[in-house]
């Protein structure tokens, strides 16, 4: 394996500065309205409908989604209250708007090239009940140097998704040429959240016996002049399909399919949030649209 050089590195304080990142991840994944705090997941349909514990009939349109509130029903857009119908406008793929109700806000979002519905409850029990994720112990020899190899143009990459009949579309930048296991290796890349930054998703000889079967991700800084970066396997992160039914997580390349066993970073949660029955404690009204998710 071609690392940077651990030899030299302080152990002890490379560890404690992994455990204050590590901690902030999951500060952050533990939000109350964040994902863990999803309740459920609706496909809006062309029909308007009613979907348990929210506000309003919603569908989806050519011009994206509408809601109905009947009288005494209201929502908060934008920070202010709307009552009667709203208009959201056509939502991007991958993006989404949040809208407040009694019960927490809902995200109202495009994925896979279909409009949906996602309730997130602070009261939510799977959230209340999250004790954090288990992760192998940080170890600096995991800590890979890497090349970038740019396209001259961004190549667009179709992938599967933990959504049964859906995928998502990518445009890669470009790969990352790193040595694990003795072997020279490429890993397809993704934009980042944060421009110039790089995303890969992958799987490992470890996926399905101690980390997540479906897939594991991992957040690159911008390479330097030269295209160097380090690739840090240690901050290998769960995706939200690892915790729930209601995500729509992509799944990695087929190239991004490694064979070595990658002990580093997170492994299987321990618990996972299943069923819109179980997420509210009532049976779907009649006329609710209910589709359950299998995630990996």
């Amino acid at each position: 394996m071609s690392t940077t050089a651990h030899d030299t590195v302080d152990r002890a304080r490379f560890a404690r500065e992994w455990e204050d990142w590590h901690r902030v991840h999951e500060q952050r994944r533990a939000d109350p309205h964040g994902f863990l705090a999803v309740a459920a997941l609706f496909w809006l349909e062309p029909e308007p409908q009613t979907y348990p514990g929210i506000p309003g009939r919603w569908q989806t349109s050519e011009g994206g989604p509408v809601v109905a509130l009947a009288a005494g029903e209201s929502l908060v857009v934008d920070g202010r209250r709307i009552e009667g119908v709203h208009a959201f406008g056509p939502i991007a793929e991958r993006a989404a708007e949040t809208v407040g109700f009694a019960g927490g806000v809902i995200e109202v979002a495009r994925r896979g090239g279909r409009d949906i519905l996602r309730p997130r409850r602070p009261d939510f029990a799977f959230l209340s009940a999250y004790s954090g994720t288990p992760s192998y112990a940080p170890d600096p020899r995991w800590r890979v140097q890497a090349r970038f190899v740019r396209y001259v143009v961004p190549r667009p990459h179709e992938v599967g998704a933990a959504v049964d009949g859906i995928s998502h579309v990518y445009e890669s930048p470009g790969y990352l040429e790193l040595v694990l296991g003795d072997e020279t290796r490429r890993l397809v890349t993704f934009p980042g959240h944060v421009p110039g930054t790089l995303n890969v998703l992958f799987t490992d000889a470890t996926s399905g016996d101690t980390t997540y079967a479906a897939n594991r991700s991992l957040s690159i800084d911008e390479p330097d002049a030269d295209d160097r970066v380090v690739v840090d396997f240690n901050r290998a992160v769960n995706l939200p399909c690892a915790y729930t039914d209601f995500a729509t997580c992509p799944l990695p390349p087929a190239e991004n399919r490694l064979s070595v066993r990658i002990e580093a970073g997170e492994k299987t949660p321990t618990a996972r949030a299943h069923g819109v029955v179980t997420a509210y404690g009532i049976e779907p009204r009649e006329g609710a649209s209910i589709e359950a998710v299998r995630a990996g």
